[in-house]
């Protein structure tokens, strides 16, 4: 019986499934959004969860607790700036499962991950165009003629 032991194995070794769930948890934190099998995104749903409170609690504890499961420092400035911004008002349920389907090649369930209250990223680069000015788009160019002399054969 497995009374008390929490998580799946997924069939991997402990430091395997340890190295590939911080990869994860920053890809995650990274990009808001990533594609991958149903069941690592339900065990990276409580570990996102988790640091994303401690990216709430923004205290020099936390942050040296978070670097144990990030591993890049980008994006240890960005959990504890914008994102405990955003969901400094949020008492849990930081990111969503959303089922995608089957796997073309081994028939797996597929799910897509993704933090909650994301802007789409559409919709962060029209606001970007906005701001700036949009441009016009560009003209085709126009096909350049060949200014290069035939080559001669040896009956010439």
């Amino acid at each position: 019986m497995k009374h008390r032991v929490a998580g799946r194995r997924l069939d991997r070794t402990t430091e395997h499934r340890i190295a590939m769930f911080r990869n994860q948890v920053t890809s995650l934190l990274r990009h808001e959004r990533i594609v991958t099998t149903t069941p690592k995104a339900k065990d990276l749903k409580r570990i996102a969860d988790k640091i994303i409170t401690l990216g709430k609690k923004g205290t020099p504890h936390a942050r040296r607790i978070a670097f144990r499961d990030v591993i890049d420092p980008e994006v240890i400035e960005k959990l504890f700036g914008p994102l405990a911004e955003r969901f400094a008002n949020r008492p849990g349920g930081y990111s969503r499962i959303i089922h995608k389907g089957k796997r073309h090649g081994d028939n797996a369930d597929m799910s897509i991950i993704e933090l909650v209250d994301r802007v789409p990223a559409a919709a962060a680069k029209d606001d970007g165009d906005e701001a700036k000015g949009a441009k016009a788009p560009k003209a085709p160019k126009a096909e350049k003629k060949s200014d290069k002399k035939p080559k001669k054969t040896k009956g010439e």
